[in-house]
């Protein structure tokens, strides 16, 4: 595993031990970012149950302006905290070593808005639209968001109509849902 492009480039990324952590394959991050990279640079992103930190880092090291980092487990906290020091992104990145509910609500204490989130949980989680519902009524979503969601092939986020689920892409079994705020069209390439 390592960063594809961008400023850290070839990088190498360290996992936690164990089957805890599914991180985000090479081969799925390069796809998934060739498809969002009109929305990265200069972009605040967000990475719920950030495992690796793998899809923050990458989109820092492709000209995200900063990301903040959430997971719980103390592993995935060690082994990002480790991928932030060696790829030489952690001035733009921080890392909330918290629960995703009581991070978000520590953020939106802050003011804090984001313009991608990465919502990427353990498959047992199956509750991504009540996510995405839950950035948005907390106001941590910028007017012109994009919300990635990684989840198991069929078992899609359902999202209400302040959503526009608009496009999927499948991945054996991993599928990636690219969400936007409803009524608001994607970039040209999209």
């Amino acid at each position: 595993m390592r960063i594809i492009s961008g400023q850290a480039r070839g990088r190498a990324l360290v996992a936690p031990p164990g089957e805890k952590t599914r991180p985000t394959l090479d081969y799925v991050r390069e796809s998934l970012f060739n498809i969002i990279r009109w929305d990265v640079m200069d972009a605040r992103v967000l990475d719920l149950f950030a495992g690796t930190g793998a899809l923050s880092l990458e989109a820092v090291s492709r000209g995200a302006k900063e990301a903040v980092l959430i997971d719980m487990d103390r592993d995935a906290c060690a082994a990002i905290t480790k991928n932030m020091a060696s790829t030489k992104l952690g001035d733009r990145c921080r890392l909330i070593a918290r629960d995703y509910r009581q991070a978000l609500t520590q953020l939106e204490r802050e003011g804090a808005a984001f313009d991608i989130v990465f919502i990427d949980p353990p498959y047992k989680m199956e509750n991504t639209g009540e996510m995405c519902a839950e950035l948005y009524d907390r106001g941590l979503l910028s007017e012109a968001f994009l919300i990635v969601v990684e989840h198991r092939r069929g078992l899609a986020p359902l999202v209400d109509e302040r959503f526009d689920a608009f496009d999927q892409r499948s991945y054996r079994d991993t599928q990636i849902t690219l969400i936007r705020r409803a009524g608001v069209m994607p970039e040209e390439g999209l």
